[in-house]
C-alpha cells in the first residue's frame, strides 16, 4: 500500500544505516514494510500493544516477507520482528552502534513517557528518536532540551489538512533542538505562516481564563511571527 504523505517523509529522512529499527505503535505496519523494501537495517521491529494488530501484521510478514533460512541462519535482506508489548519496555540491544526508534501517531505526553523510560531503562546505548508527535509540541521539544537530546533533523508538513511536525533526535547529536523549530521552517511558504498563526492563536485560546499560564510558547512563536516580512 502507499504510504501517506507522513509516513513518507518519515521514511525519507531516514538515510542512514541502523542495525536495529523499532517502529512503535506500527498499527498496520506500513512504515516498518517500507524499511524492509529498502532494507534500511538488517533487523526492522514492528511494535504494538494490540494483540490482534500483532498477530494480523505477522500474518501479513510471512505472506510478503518471508525469511529464508539456511542452518539455522537468516538469510533476507532484512529480518523483521514483531513485539507486542508497551514501547516502554522495547529490548532494545545492547550495542555501541545507535538504534533507531520510530513513535508516531500519539500524543506528546505518551511520547515523552516512552522517551525518558527508554533512556532510564537503558543509559549506556546509543539512541536515536524520530518522532511525530499529534499535540504538545513545544512541551516535546523543551522536555527533549532538557534532557540534552540533539537536533538530526526536522520537518513540518501537512497531510490531509493537518500539519505535523516530524522531528529526528539523537543521544549522540550536539546541535540543540529549538523549542519552536528551527529548520523545519520555511516562512516564505504560505502553508508555513498558517501554520505559525494557527499555533499561536491556539495557545491563546488555551491562556484565556487561566490565571497561571506559561507565556513562553506564545512569545517564541511570535518571535517567529515577527520574521516574516
Amino acid at each position: 500500500m502507499k504510504l501517506n504523505p507522513r509516513l513518507h517523509q518519515i521514511n525519507h529522512m531516514i538515510t542512514r544505516q541502523y542495525a536495529h529499527i523499532w517502529d512503535c505503535c506500527c498499527d498496520h505496519g506500513l512504515l516498518g514494510a517500507a524499511l524492509l523494501d529498502k532494507q534500511a537495517a538488517p533487523h526492522i521491529h514492528f511494535v504494538d500493544t494490540v494483540p490482534h494488530v500483532i498477530a494480523k501484521l505477522e500474518d501479513r510478514l510471512r505472506q510478503f516477507y518471508p525469511q529464508l533460512a539456511h542452518n539455522n541462519q537468516v538469510v533476507a535482506p532484512s529480518q523483521w520482528h514483531t513485539h507486542c508489548l508497551n514501547a516502554k519496555n522495547l529490548p532494545l540491544v545492547h550495542s555501541t552502534q545507535p538504534q533507531l526508534i520510530i513513535i508516531a501517531g500519539v500524543g506528546g505526553d505518551l511520547t515523552l513517557e516512552i522517551i525518558e523510560h527508554l533512556l532510564q531503562s537503558h543509559p549506556n546505548i546509543p539512541v536515536e528518536f524520530l518522532i511525530c508527535p499529534v499535540h504538545h509540541h513545544f512541551k516535546v521539544r523543551r522536555r527533549l532540551k532538557q534532557l540534552e537530546i540533539g537536533l538530526v533533523d526536522e520537518y513540518l508538513i501537512k497531510d490531509n489538512q493537518r500539519f505535523y511536525e516530524i522531528i529526528h533526535v539523537s543521544t549522540q547529536a550536539n546541535t540543540p533542538l529549538a523549542t519552536v523549530g528551527n529548520k523545519m521552517w520555511d516562512l516564505n511558504l504560505a502553508t508555513h505562516q498558517d501554520y505559525l498563526k494557527k499555533t499561536i492563536t491556539h495557545y491563546q485560546n488555551m491562556a484565556k481564563g487561566r490565571t497561571q499560564t506559561d507565556p513562553s510558547p506564545i512569545r517564541a512563536y511570535q518571535a517567529l511571527l515577527a520574521q516574516i516580512s
